[in-house]
């Protein structure tokens, strides 16, 4: 059983992965296309699932979390080319809907 990794140990995973290729990270402009890419690729397979539109019998069938972590892959490649901390970019933009968005959504009651 795999143990669950930071963020922040994932990035540098990826880093390693990367960094091991002459090429290294691609520039951003194509890791934004890239972003996008794999954005549209989600958003089909959500589609073929929840949406009207269902795959024909010949196009391959992927998962959700293969084209989630695909996703994920090309925006952990675009923050460490930036030099941007997944954990601080998350944390920051949490707090900052905990606070901007405190009162707008109608809170679930707690249990006693």
């Amino acid at each position: 059983m795999e143990t669950e990794r930071t963020l922040s140990e994932l990035q540098k995973e990826v880093d390693l992965y990367i960094n091991s290729f002459k090429e290294g990270y691609f520039p951003p402009m194509e890791l934004l296309a890239r972003l996008t890419e794999e954005l549209g690729e989600l958003s089909r397979e959500v589609q073929h699932v929840y949406g009207m539109k269902k795959k024909k019998e010949e196009e391959a069938i992927r998962s959700l979390e293969e084209e989630t972590g695909d996703l994920l892959f090309v925006l952990v490649c675009f923050a460490n080319r930036e030099g941007i901390s997944l954990e601080n970019a998350l944390t920051n933009v949490l707090q900052k809907y905990k606070v901007r968005d405190a009162d707008r959504w109608t809170k679930k009651e707690e249990e006693k």
